[in-house]
């Protein structure tokens, strides 16, 4: 099984670094699972790909790359996350503690009963995730607006406001950053998240209203964005 597995992975080399092919395969090794299986999404700082486990079902395994990627602006937000006040500007140290943020903000989210995939495990820079969706992954909500707007919407900031209370602030929230999976949000990509007692927090959480406010907008739902700002911060 081994040597399938490392044959396996060696078809991925033209995808990843000599580093991130040894840690998936290490961790498929550990049984986290069996085979890389297709792309979710390719973004800007990471991929998502599928990947199938030993019973046949599937998880999500985020990839931030090593190369390539925008660290200094990785940097210029995770500097002022009071969790990470001592980290050194170098680009392999920003890029594991990325990962490792997103991973604690998910937890923590899930624990403040947010709506999140559930994180199986980080190492480095993977992130092993509950994979959203059938056989198809769960779409993102630009791509499907819900039948019910108002309902999506409410449940939305409720999430919002429990991850404020629990001292969290996604920071980069957008319909870009939320499934639609069964007609209800569930909020991706919280990597850019920082606790509320970080100096930029505020001004994260504003910019969050507004995206959300904005795309609202486009379903046809009015807000004031004060007055949400007063019912996720009450």
């Amino acid at each position: 099984m081994g040597k399938i597995t490392r044959e396996k992975f060696k078809t991925w080399g033209n995808v990843f670094d000599n580093f991130t092919l040894r840690n998936l395969f290490k961790l498929s090794s550990q049984g986290h699972f069996e085979e890389m299986k297709s792309p979710i999404s390719i973004g800007k700082e990471a991929n998502v790909f599928s990947a199938e486990t030993e019973d046949g079902k599937l998880i999500a395994v985020k990839i931030y790359r090593l190369q390539n990627c925008d660290f200094n602006k990785m940097y210029d937000y995770i500097k002022y996350d009071a969790r990470y006040v001592n980290l050194k500007a170098k680009r392999r140290e920003i890029i594991f503690s990325w990962a490792q943020r997103e991973f604690r903000n998910i937890l923590k989210s899930r624990e403040a009963g947010v709506r999140v995939p559930l994180p199986l495990q980080c190492t480095h820079n993977i992130l092993l995730m509950e994979y959203i969706g059938d056989k198809e992954p769960a779409p993102k909500l630009k791509d499907a607006y819900p039948e019910d707007p108002k309902k999506f919407m409410d449940k939305t900031f409720d999430y919002m406001k429990k991850m404020y209370k629990a001292g969290l602030v996604h920071g980069d929230l957008s319909e870009f950053n939320i499934l639609n999976w069964k007609d209800k949000p569930v909020f991706i990509d919280i990597s850019q998240g920082t606790i509320t007692r970080s100096i930029n927090a505020e001004e994260l959480l504003v910019r969050d209203i507004k995206n959300m406010c904005r795309f609202a907008k486009k379903m046809g739902l009015e807000y004031d964005k004060e007055e949400i700002k007063k019912m996720i911060k009450g």
